[in-house]
């Protein structure tokens, strides 16, 4: 135990090292990120709905850590968007733990499982949810495109009724379908207790994301 302490500080401070040599914001976020995960583990873990909260945040930092990274900036409906999708992850996972832990008296006495019973998780997976793609669909509908005028306007070869500058929009079918798999995940097959192994194995889902990048790129491309 006192050689893993060394080496998982060692790690840690070799990390927010290199971080802050690339760049204070990121090494701002990875050490926020850090001392979450501690608070969590120390406190707010045995606090309903903080303990969501908690999770929910950690998701978003690793969003803005990537992006600090790249340098690419975040609307305001893209943010609204990553919360409810991190809200939306981080319920679905309380309700795999909490389904996992059902007869296994040594987890059911996790402090927090006395306050959540499935109905109210579902509650607040159907509201994230749903805020999930209809926030998205906003940021797609606001999110200003306009062709560049050397490359060719997509309109010239659709009918008048379907011109548009909204072209990202035909990528929120992509999210709904993406969501809804998520879902079947969590009620059909007992997962999401485990997101980043829901994420990373579900075929369709990686399927799914990977037509939605190459959309995106797509129409920036021509934008």
């Amino acid at each position: 135990m006192p050689q893993a302490i060394v080496v998982g500080l060692a790690l840690v401070s070799g990390g927010l090292l290199a971080a802050f040599y690339l760049s204070f914001p990121f090494f701002s976020i990875l050490l926020s990120y850090i001392l979450l995960q501690l608070v969590y583990s120390l406190w707010l873990k045995h606090l309903p709905i903080l303990d969501i909260a908690a999770i929910a945040t950690g998701f978003i930092l690793r969003v803005y850590a990537g992006a600090v990274v790249v340098n690419l900036h975040m609307s305001v409906w893209f943010l609204i968007c990553v919360i409810a999708f991190s809200l939306f992850v981080a319920a679905a996972k309380r309700r795999g733990e909490y389904l996992l832990a059902d007869g296994k008296p040594n987890l059911k006495q996790r402090p927090v499982f006395r306050f959540y019973n499935p109905v109210l998780l579902d509650i607040y997976i159907s509201m994230f949810a749903n805020t999930t793609w209809l926030s998205y669909t906003l940021f797609a509908y606001f999110q200003p495109l306009s062709l560049k005028p050397t490359q060719p306007r997509l309109n010239l070869f659709l009918p008048r009724t379907f011109y548009t500058q909204k072209w990202l929009m035909i990528t929120v079918p992509l999210v709904i379908y993406g969501v809804m798999r998520y879902l079947l995940l969590v009620y059909s097959y007992r997962q999401g207790e485990s997101p980043t192994r829901t994420l990373l194995k579900d075929k369709p889902l990686i399927i799914t994301v990977l037509l939605w990048l190459v959309l995106v790129l797509a129409i920036l491309d021509h934008s």
